[in-house]
């Protein structure tokens, strides 16, 4: 009887921390979510700024910069989507600032601006910031998605509810930093 109580309350306890464990890289993925949708939302707030500041000497470029605020429209747009769907505008976003910086080669008064300067070492770095938090946040759900298939976990993680969660991965055209020109 009590040998029986005793590997009862292990196996209890062993359940517990399983789920513990489970449910700490749950909250952790969701820290590492957050912290890509902070670096986000500064570049989508940057953009703007940057489409005020090339409008003034850019006059011949409204194309270019109506594809980057249809871009960041769409990225404002899918704030509250998965990761793969907001991966998607986001890369969006990135291939017409691409295409804005190119179009900006051809304003040398532009590029001498130090408000445009200011505004495209912000992008540098918003761009890094994202890059990071992108690669925490896909090796905080590899860790959770191992966690939940593989044995013993996989018995907790089952029954108690817990899904694989999606990566945050490049496009194929979003793989590169955008090109910043001063």
């Amino acid at each position: 009887m009590i040998i029986t109580l005793a590997v009862l309350a292990a196996v209890v306890l062993a359940v517990i921390m399983l789920y513990n464990r489970l449910v700490s890289l749950r909250v952790t993925g969701d820290n590492a979510w957050s912290d890509i949708d902070v670096q986000l939302k500064r570049r989508a707030d940057l953009v703007p700024n940057l489409i005020e500041t090339v409008k003034g000497y850019a006059t011949h470029e409204r194309g270019t910069l109506e594809s980057v605020t249809a871009a960041r429209t769409r990225v404002v747009a899918a704030q509250s989507a998965g990761p793969a769907e907001r991966a998607v505008a986001e890369a969006q976003l990135s291939t017409a600032l691409r295409g804005l910086n190119v179009a900006v080669e051809a304003y040398p008064e532009l590029q001498a601006s130090g408000g445009f300067r200011d505004l495209q070492g912000q992008l540098a770095e918003i761009e890094e910031s994202v890059q990071s938090a992108r690669r925490y946040y896909n090796a905080v759900v590899r860790d959770y998605n191992t966690a939940i298939q593989t044995v013993p976990s996989n018995f907790v993680a089952g029954p108690m509810g817990f899904q694989q969660r999606e990566f945050f991965e490049a496009e194929e055209g979003d793989r590169a930093l955008p090109k910043v020109s001063f």
